[in-house]
């Protein structure tokens, strides 16, 4: 049975998060997997202040377990966000696309624990030292926003840099996975493309029937020329801003209106040309949909199974 310190640190029976993905991560799927034992995560992407307090207390209404709220920084809502999830006093929040300095007094001061998602060890030693709880070194294998270094490199370099708890993500699908974050020194791992299949995620089938039927080749990432880098499966929409980045023709604004919404459209409508279906390169492991339950227990069995195989390998 797994007893990691994130275990001990969360309340949680499997050190398994399940990643915060915007448009997908509700409180359907976050309760689901909590009540799995793992940390389902709700979304906030750059939805309102409302509509994340309504998740937070549908999700409370669903499970007595621990979950969490990630936050997007860059949001033009983050700041009203960050109150919300302050004054409603969640288990845990993590958060992307910056640094949460100036939130994370008022999240601390009202017993959250703060995990914040870093590319580098740089932003892995600053969360230590502003009180993060622990930090989820996500590499270059993940889906959405994607930093320069792979998983199996930044993994060990972060729990070297720091003290407390270390989270890897990226490339992260089965229980392989898990167990190999173990031994680079993490003590759990986040999950994300595996959980768009699960059965409580209300994402569109389309969506889905996508991820199941990818090749371990099927995505790319674009934004490298502006230096936010994307990775999502290839579709007409992907190929066409990857040609467009590179257009001297093309004007900055022209890519910004061409790629306005397509999350939602991939998320909501399953929109298969104008929509962006962000995921991760282990997209090409999944072939079928499983309850959250089910991938969970998953995941865990198959990395005991590895992990107590390990001294074969040793004379």
């Amino acid at each position: 049975m797994f007893n990691t310190r994130l275990c001990d640190l969360i309340g949680i029976k499997f050190p398994i998060f399940q990643g915060g993905m915007a448009w997908i991560s509700d409180a359907v799927l976050a309760s689901a997997v909590s009540n799995a034992g793992g940390l389902g995560i709700i979304a906030a992407g750059n939805s309102s202040a409302e509509y994340v307090s309504e998740q937070i207390k549908k999700a409370k209404a669903l499970t007595n377990r621990p979950f969490g709220v990630n936050v997007m920084l860059l949001s033009h809502h983050a700041d009203a966000v960050a109150e919300v999830i302050a004054q409603e006093m969640v288990a845990v929040v993590t958060t992307g696309a910056g640094n949460p300095s100036k939130y994370m007094s008022r999240w601390l001061n009202a017993g959250i624990k703060v995990i914040p998602v870093v590319p580098s060890t740089g932003l892995a030693k600053l969360a230590q030292r502003n009180g993060a709880a622990a930090v989820i070194a996500e590499g270059y294998e993940s889906g959405g926003h994607v930093g320069e270094i792979t998983t199996l490199a930044l993994v060990p370099q972060v729990c070297d840099a720091v003290d407390i708890p270390v989270v890897a993500a990226g490339g992260i699908g089965d229980g392989r996975g898990l167990a190999a974050a173990l031994m680079l020194g993490a003590t759990g791992v986040q999950v994300g493309t595996r959980f768009l299949v699960a059965k409580e995620c209300n994402v569109h089938q389309n969506y889905k029937d996508k991820i199941i039927a990818a090749r371990d080749i099927d995505t790319m990432t674009t934004g490298k020329k502006s230096g936010h880098p994307i990775r999502s499966l290839k579709t007409p929409f992907s190929r066409e801003i990857f040609t467009k980045e590179y257009d001297p023709s093309a004007t900055d604004a022209e890519l910004e209106a061409r790629s306005k919404g397509a999350y939602r459209l991939a998320a909501l409508d399953g929109d298969l040309n104008n929509g962006c279906f962000l995921a991760g390169q282990i997209s090409g492991m999944i072939s079928r949909e499983q309850s959250a339950q089910e991938i969970v227990e998953e995941l865990a069995a198959e990395a005991e199974a590895i992990l107590r195989e390990a001294p074969k390998w040793l004379k």
